[in-house]
């Protein structure tokens, strides 16, 4: 990841209809850290609409629950991705029951993964 994984806060938020992906700066004056989420966040969810988890993969591996489903169903999720003042984030959405669970499965994945780095929806920072 192009940015300091110190600087910042990763949160993953389960949704009825999928989930929501935020990653924040600790310290909202840290432009340089806003802006590196904001570019690596844009080129992930330009990717995931594309069926491309190999990022994701890389860092957690290939067997990363939901992953196998995410890559074939994700002509049936949708992805949307918003710059946040302190950061950014990626809204997936899904009306397939077996991907939104493959979503959930994948955001507890990334929430185990990343510690103290990533946080669930109840997050103050």
């Amino acid at each position: 990841m192009p940015f300091d994984l110190e600087k910042t806060v990763h949160v993953f938020e389960k949704l009825d209809d999928g989930g929501l992906q935020k990653v924040v700066v600790k310290d909202p004056s840290n432009k340089e850290q806003i802006s590196l989420i904001q570019a690596h966040l844009k080129e992930e969810s330009e990717r995931f609409r594309r069926g491309d988890f190999s990022d994701p993969a890389k860092i957690h591996g290939q067997d990363m629950p939901g992953l196998a489903e995410l890559k074939s169903g994700a002509g049936n999720i949708e992805v949307l991705y918003t710059p946040l003042p302190d950061g950014a984030q990626i809204r997936y959405s899904t009306k397939d029951p077996a991907l939104l669970m493959a979503i959930h499965h994948w955001f507890d994945a990334q929430l185990s993964d990343h510690g103290r780095h990533a946080s669930g929806p109840d997050h103050q920072h």
